[in-house]
């Protein structure tokens, strides 16, 4: 198996997972940010998680952005648009999908 059908594997599993675990709250309160923030930071276990999360979607911005230059990586949005919709369990793996053509590309 390609590491490129890795990356795009783990993106489906990045995506069905966390949203699995959204879409009931969704259903139940509808987008009441308000609500989501007050449960994320609930208990000190919830927002050491949540801020994990946060900190490690800014790092991964900061990644996507330098190494994303770097390699000339296509579709640098895309990547971004995915943490703030999904999660870094979503992005992540696209970030490394989307960089793998360019790394497997061989001199001329």
């Amino acid at each position: 198996m390609t590491p490129k059908t890795i990356y795009l594997a783990l993106c489906v599993l990045g995506t069905v997972l966390p949203l699995s675990q959204l879409m009931p709250f969704v259903r139940d309160h509808g987008l009441d940010l308000q609500l989501l923030i007050a449960q994320l930071f609930a208990s000190p276990i919830s927002s050491f998680f949540g801020l994990d999360v946060i900190v490690s979607s800014v790092v991964l911005w900061v990644f996507v952005a330098c190494e994303g230059r770097r390699a000339g990586v296509r579709h640098l949005w895309a990547p971004i648009a995915a943490s703030l919709l999904v999660g870094v369990s979503l992005a992540l793996p696209l970030f490394l999908y989307l960089r793998e053509p360019g790394l497997t590309r061989k001199p001329v």
